[in-house]
């Protein structure tokens, strides 16, 4: 089979991905929310400085350049990350995986404002598919040992955690598409993965450390330890890494078809390690969420008249 060891690659990352869901269950109910995002960035951040030197990518940011990574960095990292924690909190880990799946829905409404994209038909009925699957997963989850309050407050943390997502996605778009003023080039992907996050954890700090005067110094246990660097240098810096790649070899379409297998194994994931419960509603839910993007995403084929 050819291009079999980047199929590999993105098989992995899916999987990885998967189990960062009961991961950040673990570390979420662990330390606290801010203390835990600023220790996996802090660890992510080294890795990609130092990825950023040996792939020959080096180069330190224009003044244009760090407005528009700033503002990334605060979508991608900052907030995101306290929607992910404190919806972790409350929810469980394989609700929380299909709820974020709704990240391609939010995108694709913010590019109708950001990007002059049009609103069309597909993108309706995918979102109608989208908000049913979501509508099941909240009334008829299988995870009942959690209160429907928790559990509607978790996945609406997360909901908000997919739509940070995806202001950081048009955000990127813009970025890869339109040089800053002042640069002759676009940053690449990884630059600004990397310069992003750097951002980002600036922005933690300071949240962080009035987390930490309240509630005193984090002290993981040794299973929060296992999840944070799991989530750090697996789920961020390795799978960044081994996606790009991805795109690179087999194309973005062909890439993005493995991140449909982040919600079942973050299903069975969940089951597997926190004893989370498996049920039909669950995958009703991943069929209307996946199928309505599916449905948003494509394209009108066009039919030629045979001559």
């Amino acid at each position: 089979m050819k291009h079999i060891l980047t199929h590999l690659k993105l098989l992995s990352v899916a999987t990885i991905w998967g189990f960062g869901w009961p991961a950040g269950r673990v570390l979420a109910n662990d330390i606290e929310p801010f203390a835990a995002s600023w220790i996996r960035y802090v660890i992510a951040v080294l890795c990609f400085l130092i990825f950023l030197r040996v792939a020959n990518q080096w180069m330190i940011p224009s003044r244009g350049e760090w407005k528009r990574i700033a503002l990334i960095g605060f979508f991608s990292t900052c907030v995101y990350q306290a929607f992910f924690m404190y919806g972790m909190q409350y929810t469980a880990a394989g609700d929380a995986s299909l709820m974020i799946t709704f990240n391609p829905f939010f995108t694709a409404i913010l590019a109708i404002f950001f990007l002059d994209e049009k609103m069309t038909s597909r993108l309706a009925i995918g979102l109608t598919l989208g908000i049913s699957g979501v509508a099941i997963l909240f009334y008829y989850s299988p995870n009942v040992d959690i209160s429907f309050t928790d559990r509607a407050i978790g996945d609406l943390l997360i909901a908000g955690a997919a739509l940070s997502w995806a202001c950081n996605t048009i955000l990127m778009k813009k970025a890869m598409l339109f040089p800053a003023k002042d640069s002759k080039k676009p940053l690449s992907p990884l630059q600004l993965t990397v310069w992003s996050s750097v951002a980002g954890l600036i922005f933690l700090t300071p949240v962080m450390a009035i987390e930490t005067m309240q509630y005193g110094i984090p002290q993981p246990s040794n299973e929060g330890w296992i999840a944070v660097v799991f989530l750090a240098i697996f789920s961020t810096v390795i799978s960044y890494v081994w996606f790009a790649d991805g795109i690179l070899v087999i194309g973005a379409g062909k890439s993005a078809l493995y991140v449909y297998l982040v919600p079942p194994i973050g299903i069975y994931s969940g089951y597997l390690l926190l004893d989370e419960k498996l049920g039909s509603a669950l995958l009703i839910s991943f069929i209307l969420i996946v199928g309505g993007v599916t449905i948003a995403q494509s394209k009108p084929t066009k039919f030629k008249e045979a001559s």
